[in-house]
């Protein structure tokens, strides 16, 4: 017989529990991290930079984070290919990394093992790129840019026409140079395609420039972020500004704004009013000069006039002095003078002879009337005739006399000796009269007067 049971024995009540399995928590830490490694592994994912430490050790400790959680990240020193200057606090990015654990502290983390900036970011690396690209291309060299000319008589511009940056060069360029002659090239400045219009705005100067020489030629726009300008920093627009025959200027954006055609062109500038500044102050310089040597002309030819005006007064003062004209003038004067004398010599003669004759009438009335007055009579006949006579005497003598000085004076007149065949040769310019060969200069203008004219000459 069986054993009877007890009334105590529950049987499978309370069924034996299996062995339970207990985990420290490194253990854990351990398994979720390989479960993660394992499943997930490498990923890409996308987020907000915050919370970024860069470690004297080189390694940088960040957050990623979007609208609703944050993802712990390490990127560590020998990860290449990462522009970490770059990375900053509120930047965009894509990231490639191996999602783990971190034992220590038991938070999962990844381990970042590339970095894509977006929007401004990724924009920023690829301006980097062709900006090394070009530059090892030779295309900033200092020696292969071009200096712009002095003074511009005709340039090009290439800008929309609606744009501010037009408005504010056209103003610059009427107060400053309005005789500047402008071509514009109307062009889209911002969008998808716009550097292509651009490059095509340059090449149809040069094509311009081949008929009607262009000085130079101004790629420009006004201020904007960095997708507005982007169009300016297109290998296309580089290489269609490298290529230009022209000289071209690029004024783009703001003073702080630095794209790839303002390192390209032959020249940048800050702004677009600055660009215009710099065009026309070879002309604002050259007209200032002009000014300035106009003034100084002036002075010297006033001077000049005034020295020449005092030397020729000096000179028809000597003339004056010396001319056969004055020498016969004071020869007639003498004449006058001493007709003047003979005639006071004549009535002082006629009035002594006449007090004499009354004188000897008186005494011949007083000896004998009618043989006085007969005797007397013939005498005052004879003393009339050559009373009469004696003026006419004189002023033979003295025409005689006068005629003589006149021969004199044309024959020692210098019309007598140039009919002689003399000549006077004097300085074309000064008047001045050559006496001898050592003053005579190579080039100088001479002036000879002969018997019937003037010849002008030019030393050899």
């Amino acid at each position: 017989m069986a054993d009877a049971q007890s009334q105590w024995d529950f049987g499978e009540m309370f069924p034996e529990e299996p062995p339970r399995e207990v985990l420290t928590v490194s253990d854990l830490t351990t398994r979720v991290k390989r479960e993660l490694e394992k499943r997930i592994g490498q990923i890409w994912v996308e987020g907000e930079i915050t919370n970024l430490r860069r470690q004297s050790s080189g390694h940088m400790y960040f957050s990623l984070k979007d609208a609703r959680t944050q993802l712990t990240c390490v990127l560590f020193r020998g990860v290449r290919g990462v522009q970490r200057e770059l990375m900053e606090d509120g930047q965009k990015v894509v990231l490639q990394g191996d999602l783990t654990v971190y034992e220590a502290r038991g938070q999962y983390q990844l381990i970042v093992r590339a970095v894509e900036l977006q929007g401004v970011g990724a924009l920023q690396i690829k301006f980097e790129k062709l900006k090394a690209k070009l530059q090892a291309e030779g295309l900033f060299d200092p020696n292969r840019k071009r200096a712009l000319p002095r003074v511009t008589q005709r340039i090009g511009v290439v800008t929309s026409l609606s744009g501010a940056a037009l408005q504010d060069v056209l103003h610059v360029i009427r107060r400053r140079q309005p005789a500047l002659r402008i071509v514009l090239a109307d062009s889209r400045v911002q969008g998808q395609g716009a550097e292509i219009e651009i490059a095509k705005g340059i090449a149809r100067l040069n094509r311009w420039a081949e008929c009607e020489p262009l000085d130079l030629i101004m790629v420009t726009r006004g201020g904007g972020s960095l997708e507005d300008l982007w169009a300016f920093n297109e290998e296309t627009l580089a290489r269609a500004i490298a290529a230009s025959a022209v000289p071209v200027v690029s004024a783009v954006g703001h003073e702080i704004d630095f794209t790839i055609s303002d390192f390209t062109a032959d020249y940048r500038a800050a702004t677009p009013s600055a660009a215009a500044e710099i065009i026309t102050a070879g002309a604002v310089a050259l007209g200032d000069t002009l000014q300035t040597t106009r003034g100084r002309l002036e002075r010297i030819v006033a001077s000049h006039c005034s020295q020449q005006k005092e030397r020729v007064g000096a000179l028809a003062h000597r003339l004056g002095r010396c001319h056969p004209r004055r020498r016969l003038q004071e020869q007639m004067q003498r004449v006058d003078e001493l007709h003047d004398d003979l005639l006071r010599a004549a009535q002082t003669l006629w009035k002594h002879k006449e007090r004499r004759w009354h004188e000897l009438a008186e005494r011949l009335l007083r000896v004998r009337p009618e043989l006085a007055v007969a005797r007397q009579r013939g005498q005052l006949t004879q003393l009339r005739a050559r009373l009469q006579e004696l003026p006419v005497q004189l002023v033979k003598h003295t025409s005689r006399r006068i005629k003589g000085l006149s021969d004199q004076l044309r024959l020692l007149g210098p019309e007598n000796v140039l009919a002689r065949g003399y000549s006077i040769t004097q300085d074309a310019n000064t008047g001045e009269v050559l006496r001898t060969s050592k003053t005579v200069k190579t080039g100088q203008k001479l002036r000879t007067r002969l018997a019937d004219g003037e010849v002008e000459s030019t030393t050899g």
